[in-house]
């Protein structure tokens, strides 16, 4: 049966920016949830401290819970062979920091869809730089999740990777078990495409999951292919949903995943409105996990 961690999406500037709530504060209120784990950022404040580390193994273990996943944004797609290989530098500094939490999935990204790359190209600069992290976190059992990802909260522009057929490409390119996908459904939607589809393609490589809802607000799709390059971060007609209420089809992915055996790690990505929104997710979810496992 799979488990069921949360990410704090509401409260990631707070968490990451301003301070305004320590990460105890944040294992406080999520351990009152019914949830198995949290999964962690590799940007929260504190974190670049190594010292931390086994302290917060200790103080979310103490919470009754796990940290299994590390939520990271390596930019691969560079043009410039020192920016990648700082890049991959601190990738491997993440890898160390999900070992050292007691995690066992690390993500990765392809990079941003810069205009003057090419598609081939930018698959092999991202392949590349991945298969060199991969390296090194298989010596530490780590295995490396690469998610159909939209956008970073601080990137200039869309992820390489983010059109289905690009993403699989990727995913193709390394054929390794330590390896594979992290699937957030909510992203096809805003590539113009269909989660189920992608999910038909990837299904036996999917090893951990976004549980996910969006929807727009005073805008539509086009609006949103507009505003998305050239700024950092999220486009201010897009917003996460409380899950179960956006566009995304549960039953059907979750039949999909069951009937490839999936049992690993669903993470909760919920929206801005706070920890009674959160709550209703992660009930929401979890009578889904009761339903079909």
């Amino acid at each position: 049966m799979p488990k069921l961690a949360v990410f704090p999406k509401a409260f990631m500037k707070a968490l990451c920016v301003t301070g305004e709530m320590t990460l105890d504060e944040w294992i406080d209120l999520a351990s009152a949830l019914e949830i198995d784990g949290l999964e962690w950022y590799a940007g929260f404040l504190g974190m670049e401290d190594s010292r931390n580390w086994t302290r917060y193994r200790s103080r979310v273990s103490d919470a009754g819970l796990e940290i299994p996943m590390m939520c990271c944004s390596p930019d691969f797609t560079h043009p410039d062979a020192a920016f990648r290989k700082e890049q991959i530098r601190k990738q491997k500094q993440w890898i160390d920091m999900t070992h050292a939490l007691g995690g066992r999935y690390c993500r990765v990204l392809s990079g941003q869809r810069r205009p003057e790359l090419s598609l081939d190209e930018g698959v092999k600069l991202a392949a590349d730089s991945i298969r060199e992290c991969l390296e090194y976190a298989k010596t530490l059992g780590i295995t490396l999740i690469l998610e159909n990802h939209y956008k970073d909260d601080f990137w200039k522009f869309p992820e390489f990777a983010q059109k289905a057929a690009v993403f699989c490409q990727l995913v193709e390119a390394i054929d390794d078990p330590y390896f594979g996908v992290n699937y957030d459904p909510s992203n096809n939607f805003l590539a113009g495409e269909d989660p189920l589809a992608l999910l038909e393609k990837v299904k036996y490589r999917v090893k951990t999951m976004h549980a996910s809802d969006r929807y727009l607000v005073g805008g539509t799709i086009d609006d949103l292919r507009k505003m998305e390059d050239n700024s950092e971060g999220y486009a201010s007609v897009l917003r996460h949903g409380e899950i179960g209420k956006g566009l995304n089809d549960y039953d059907a992915i979750f039949t999909t995943l069951r009937s490839v055996g999936f049992d690993s790690w669903i993470s909760i990505e919920d929206g801005v409105d706070g920890m009674d929104q959160l709550k209703r997710s992660v009930d929401f979810v979890n009578r889904k996990i009761g339903q079909y496992w």
